[in-house]
């Protein structure tokens, strides 16, 4: 007999219709001649608590601190022991030959499935396969059977998710307790409570930190305001605007009069300047043009897609994943637990599959136009030397992409559901299509060496943005003056530039002034702390830059958003349901400020990315798991050491 192990039941009955035999439902597996079908529930197993190992490490006591066990203790979960006991039978029975892992395919699906191997002691005759998929479509899943290597092929990443648990355990329990113990009663007393237990983590506590140090940012900043002075030029064919910027040939280079190098601290002291360039000469002296393209961005990896989920439906990361996940067991999109964001080679040469399944299979008039359009401009679908494919950037599983499968189980998802299957589609079929072209043009206008910059930039050819930025159709798609944020007139006409040639002098019809003001960072919504959790603590913006600096993050795809939800659930932060800002509570200011004066390096993101670089590199067979647990026992301990004596 071969029996195979899923997560859940929902994704055993997807295996049982792709094996194709007549099985017979046991209630808590499934079985046929050949076949025995069970699952997990999602974790069966987990670490002990202390007191499991004595009584007394129970009461939280100093002196029974650090608590760094030799041998780790698991147990069953009460509420899921008959499951376990189901599992465990099937596991030991003689005539099972075969074991095939089929756990979610990742580190977290890994050690559910380990866990309970561990504590179920198969029988020692069967070989024990692991099954590594990246859809639940019926083609996928035979695959996966067909090509199950030993599990001994997946013992470094089960190796590097034992050593998370023990870091979380180890730091959760032995920080919480010590601050417990050194501030529990004067926090206690501050927040009017008899007693108060404090909750650090090693991810939880430094995303708080994120959190407030932004919001004090944003509390402390005081605004300052600014002068720009703009200058309203004309010939034949219209009038158009250039900001005046300081050069290294202005009367004002390096003035203390000055903010920045295009504003003035006083009003009264731009208008001085204004007066002193009224009647003069201003001459073209460069004039640039430029033919720009812009490519469709990368595809969706979890935290892009949970950020982009934020901004266009206002949900929280966790309630992200859980539509992903489904639209995942429903067969219609690929592994959500993903970093990458681009392809492999095998899967791009196979790409038509995907793409014709949405053609035929995908009734939404939308969809069917994009795809027309593909087919009638005959664009190209070999991606293999663009950059949507590349082996090297990807790990465990690629992209999240529609699996062009899986539209039998299409109707039976709410709006949600298939807004977010939508969002993929078209962020995937963006990527077949050209890229956006402009036309740019930057000229600099010299009026007695004092410069004056002006841009002008016209989209020419949509491209992709026909999918991912549809056309307003009452107002034509114009940029300008992009170099200048806070430029609030967008009436820069390109053909106006266009009539202008180098030399030529042209008539300033006014100057005007302009307020600017300094702005304070923004808070972090839902979505984007998650990026921010992604690039180890830094908001970037710029996806293409976000791509290339992406390192080791803080978390991992699959924690962030149950991270984010841990710590609105202790209270230690807010997220505004309407417009998903996160803000900290002030139970969790008095957390940070406790943090912060006892063990500072715990708020401090590389940190936190360090210990996550240190288990990506046992997953990779490039250092030792003992290596990581020496590391992590040293620091404990020379954390404890430090804080004890300062008591």
């Amino acid at each position: 007999m071969k029996l195979i192990i899923t997560e859940k039941p929902s994704v055993a009955r997807e295996y049982a219709k792709v094996l194709k035999v007549d099985m017979q439902n046991k209630g808590s597996y499934l079985e046929s001649n050949e076949w025995i079908i069970t699952w997990c529930v999602g974790h069966l197993v987990t670490m002990s608590y202390p007191e499991r190992y004595d009584e007394k490490l129970k009461q939280w006591r100093l002196d029974t601190l650090p608590f760094i066990p030799k041998e780790y203790k698991y147990e069953i979960i009460e509420n899921v022991k008959k499951q376990f006991e189901v599992v465990k039978n099937l596991l030991q029975r003689d005539d099972v030959t075969e074991i095939y892992n089929a756990g979610d395919s990742g580190r977290e699906g890994e050690y559910i499935q380990r866990l309970v191997f561990m504590m179920a002691k198969p029988n020692p005759n069967a070989k024990i396969k692991r099954i590594w998929i990246d859809s639940q479509t019926e083609e996928e899943i035979l695959r996966g059977i067909r090509e199950a290597k030993d599990s001994s092929e997946y013992d470094s990443i089960s190796d590097s998710a034992y050593l998370r648990a023990k870091e979380d355990y180890l730091i959760g329990i032995n920080f919480s307790r010590l601050l417990s113990i050194i501030y529990g009663r004067r926090l206690a007393k501050s927040m009017n409570q008899d007693y108060f237990a404090i909750s650090v983590g090693r991810v939880m506590t430094c995303v708080l930190g994120m959190i407030v140090s932004r919001e004090r940012e944003i509390r402390n900043f005081v605004k300052t305001k600014y002068y720009k002075i703009i200058g309203n030029f004309t010939n034949k064919k219209g009038i158009f605007k250039a900001e005046w910027k300081v050069s290294d040939k202005s009367k004002l280079n390096n003035s203390p009069v000055l903010y920045n190098e295009s504003g003035f601290k006083k009003e009264e002291e731009a208008k001085k300047f204004i007066e002193s360039l009224s009647g003069k000469e201003a001459i073209v002296t460069e004039l640039k043009k430029s033919k720009q393209k812009e490519n469709a961005p990368l595809l969706f990896n979890l935290a892009e897609i949970q950020n982009e989920c934020t901004k266009k439906f206002k949900i929280k990361p966790d309630e992200t994943l859980e539509v992903i996940q489904n639209l995942y067991e429903k067969k219609l999109v690929t592994y959500p637990r993903t970093d990458a964001r681009v392809l492999s080679t095998a899967v791009a040469r196979e790409i038509n599959k995907n793409l014709n399944g949405l053609a035929k299979g995908f009734k939404d008039e939308e969809i069917q136009e994009i795809i027309k359009k593909m087919i009638d401009e005959k664009y190209s679908t070999n991606l293999i030397k663009t950059k949507y494919v590349n082996d090297k950037k990807i790990t465990d599983h690629y992209a999240i992409i529609p699996t062009g499968q899986g539209f039998e189980n299409y109707n039976g998802l709410n709006e949600l559901q298939k807004n977010v299957y939508k969002l993929i589609v078209k962020r995937f079929l963006a990527i077949f299509y050209p890229p956006a072209e402009y036309n740019k043009i930057n000229v600099t206008i010299n009026i007695e060496e004092e410069t004056f910059l002006g841009t002008g930039k016209v989209c020419t050819k949509r491209g992709y943005l026909d999918i991912l930025k549809p056309e307003n159709k009452e107002k034509k798609e114009k940029i300008q003056d992009e170099d200048n944020e806070d430029d609030e007139d967008e009436n820069l006409d390109l053909d106006v530039l266009n009539t202008l040639k180098k030399g030529q002098k042209i008539e300033v019809e006014k100057f005007e002034l302009k307020d600017g003001e300094t702005s304070p960072p923004s808070r972090y919504n839902s979505g984007n702390l998650v990026i921010a959790m992604e690039g180890a603590g830094k908001l970037i913006e710029d996806e293409e830059l976000r791509e290339q600096l992406r390192g080791a993050g803080i978390g991992t795809s699959a924690t962030r958003g149950e991270i984010i939800k841990k710590l609105e659930r202790i209270q230690y932060i807010k997220i505004n349901n309407k417009t998903q800002i996160v803000t900290p509570t002030e139970r969790g200011e008095k957390i940070y400020d406790i943090v912060n004066q006892a063990m500072p390096d715990m708020l401090n993101p590389k940190l936190t990315a360090s210990w996550e670089k240190g288990l990506d590199m046992v997953a990779k067979k490039q250092i030792k798991p003992q290596i990581f647990m020496d590391k992590l026992e040293k620091y404990i301990n020379s954390k404890f050491d430090k804080l004890v004596v300062k008591m």
